[in-house]
């Protein structure tokens, strides 16, 4: 990593040439679908597909809308007159005193040096007294904190306190720092700044950030937007940009209601007294969480969410800064291996969010506010939502319609191509590599999310190499991955049942296949009930050129069989045969708006009333451009049925 100038590296984004290739692969795949996507697919009987990619999809976008409307409301109306607020009062008054909380753990010695490089320079023109709490993990970041204090003359201002990890965690790294400063007596107006040892801060950062706690007495935390200098290729720079993207949105929506959901432990900022309480400092570094079948378990990493959690149990606000810039210097854990990498850190990230979420849901919008609250709600219920979409596509690509699939490929292309255009539009730039990146975090991290939410005790944290959460005993640890697995198991087939059945794809047993399989004769229908959707099924399910042998009983169909003919796939079956006992036969009454397309010769039912259909003289039924051929079958009108019994029954 030596060919990296860490103390000029700017924010890292994908090549020219990569965003040319993917720009013209994109467009050539959109061509593709809109040329060759077939008509049927769009037909308006076409519900299962109107409810996959519609209602679902409006519901989330529309609440996605919200959400950029937010956004925008925030960083162009409602922050610029707090950072004018907080410019006036910073320009006039500075913190009793700050505290700066830096934990390090195996970080490379470049980026050692330029993150302590920057934060002392910025220390020490901020002219605060500052005391630098570095939590350390090797005697040799020691030496490279002092050379760079030595660079910068020793400030008067600053003095720095190196403590060492035990080497179990963060957490009980900075449950140390926040003790020694809790023994300095912060006042309220004196600050802490917790932030990682690989972020590099802008100058000015903590001027232009702390400032806002000055103006705002109910304040109680600050986070800021974030950049990465990535070391990977384009895909892994892009990916880390999108992420960005997305958190500087979302980030921007919650402030509007002066609440977020994290405090990013990459860069924020707190009231000293409020980090310093007893209660903070043990739940930073004892959080835990019992659970019904994972008893009381301690959480490993996390450490931003329960930093988070006590400033909204306390009713605390907080804000997001968009122009307040802290750059990462990121890296992928296994370089080159994308995919294991990037499910591991969401892996890890999401399990943070669940383990935390529940609890703070738990505390009711009237503790946090609405918009807060149901954001929570929703980061649950979206988990499930986002699996509804491929899902359905997949069912009803192998079920019904193979066009389906390239349907659904268009619908994605579309919409997160245009979701790409409003993050381009907050983020102030673009990537073509955004486009299927979305759709990956999204089903990527909705099928992760429902894995973890079943297994959220199992922790691990690559860099350091420690994990938690599971019983000792490996029998133990056993029963309760098997128990996760079997209730995932569940849930899964639950909604794939629920979409099978409200996207038509499957349907109850009908009398049909009641009949067929117990050889019983049905029931005679209702008056105002039809056979149209299971007939259907068996004209469209049946061999190209069968026969479907219906069993003996009566059955009525009406105009609404063409709707249900039209809704599915092309009809396969040309003859529909009765049962051919004179004992048992088979009726079919039709209804009179189907009436005209059922002819026997060149006499129509309509016109006739009345049809015995045999092999020597068929009857024939016109559907989709199809003849249909009827044999062993007596049909009759609608109602004719009716006046027939009653003779019969006034001749007894």
């Amino acid at each position: 990593m030596s060919h990296i100038n860490y103390t000029r590296a700017r924010p890292s984004k994908a090549s020219v040439a990569t965003e040319a290739t993917v720009i013209l692969l994109l467009a050539t795949l959109t061509l593709l679908l809109v040329t060759h996507l077939p008509g049927e697919v769009f037909h308006p009987g076409s519900k299962s597909f109107i409810f996959a990619v519609g209602l679902i999809g409006a519901w989330r976008y529309s609440w996605w809308f919200v959400q950029a409307v937010r956004s925008v409301w925030y960083n162009r109306r409602m922050f610029p007159r707090l950072r004018a607020e907080a410019d006036a009062v910073g320009a006039r008054e500075t913190p009793d005193a700050l505290y700066i909380l830096c934990t390090s753990f195996r970080i490379d010695t470049e980026v050692t040096f330029a993150v302590y490089d920057a934060l002392i320079r910025d220390a020490a023109n901020y002219g605060v007294p500052t005391t630098l709490f570095a939590a350390i993990a090797d005697r040799s970041d020691v030496d490279i904190i002092d050379q760079v204090m030595e660079e910068h003359g020793w400030p008067d201002n600053v003095s720095v306190r190196y403590m060492f990890q035990k080497g179990d965690g963060k957490r009980s790294a900075m449950a140390e720092v926040l003790r020694a400063i809790s023994r300095c007596m912060p006042t309220h107006r004196s600050l802490l700044v917790s932030m990682d040892g690989d972020i590099r801060i802008e100058p000015g950062t903590l001027e232009r950030s702390l400032s806002f706690f000055l103006a705002k007495d109910d304040l109680g935390a600050i986070t800021t937007n974030n950049n990465a200098v990535v070391i990977g290729n384009d895909v892994t720079k892009e990916w880390y940009d999108l992420r960005y993207a997305q958190r500087h949105l979302v980030m921007s929506s919650t402030s509007v209601s002066e609440r977020l959901l994290v405090l990013t432990g990459r860069y924020s900022a707190f009231r000293a007294d409020l980090a310093t309480e007893p209660e903070f400092i043990e739940l930073v570094e004892n959080d835990h969480v019992e659970h019904w079948r994972f008893g009381n378990f301690k959480f490993l990493s996390g450490d931003d969410k329960s930093t988070w959690f006590w400033l909204l149990k306390h009713r605390w606000k907080m804000l997001y800064l968009p122009d307040v810039y802290v750059t990462g210097f990121e890296e992928l854990p296994e370089r080159r291996r994308f995919f294991k990498s990037t499910l591991d850190l969401m892996r890890r990230w999401f399990g943070n969010m669940l383990r935390t979420n529940g609890r703070a849901i738990a505390l009711g919008p009237s503790r946090m506010g609405w918009f807060t609250w149901w954001s929570l709600v929703d980061q649950r219920l979206s988990m499930w939502t986002t699996l509804i979409g491929p899902t359905i596509a997949i069912m009803l690509t192998l079920f019904v319609r193979p066009s389906f699939i390239f349907a659904y490929l268009l619908w994605i292309l579309m919409t997160r191509g245009l979701t790409s255009l409003v993050l381009a539009w907050q983020r102030g730039r673009w990537s073509a590599l955004w486009v299927p990146m979305l759709y990956y975090n999204q089903l990527s991290g909705a099928i992760l999310k429902t894995y973890v939410s079943f297994r959220f005790n199992r922790q691990k944290w690559s860099r350091q190499g420690i994990s938690a959460g599971e019983p000792d005993d490996p029998r133990a640890a056993r029963r309760q991955r098997l128990g996760g697995h079997f209730i995932h198991a569940l849930y899964l087939g639950g909604l794939i049942f629920v979409l099978a059945v409200f996207g038509g794809i499957m349907a109850p047993a009908d009398r049909l296949s009641i009949a067929a399989m117990t050889g019983a004769q049905p029931e005679t229908l209702e008056e105002d009930a039809a056979d149209n959707r299971w007939l259907a099924l068996t004209l469209t399910d049946a061999p190209e050129g069968g026969s479907i042998h219906l069993p003996a009983g009566h059955y009525r169909i009406d105009a609404r069989f063409n709707d249900q003919v039209a809704s599915l796939d092309r009809i396969r079956g040309t003859r529909l045969h009765g049962y051919g006992d004179p004992d048992a036969p088979t009726t079919l009454e039709v209804g009179t708006g189907l009436a005209s397309q059922i002819r026997s010769g060149d006499t129509t039912l309509a016109s006739a009333g009345k049809f015995d259909c045999d092999a020597q003289q068929p009857c024939q039924i016109e559907l989709a451009g199809h003849a249909i051929q009827l044999t062993a079958l007596s049909l009759s009108l609608e109602g004719s049925h009716m006046e027939d019994n009653a003779l019969a029954q006034n001749r007894q």
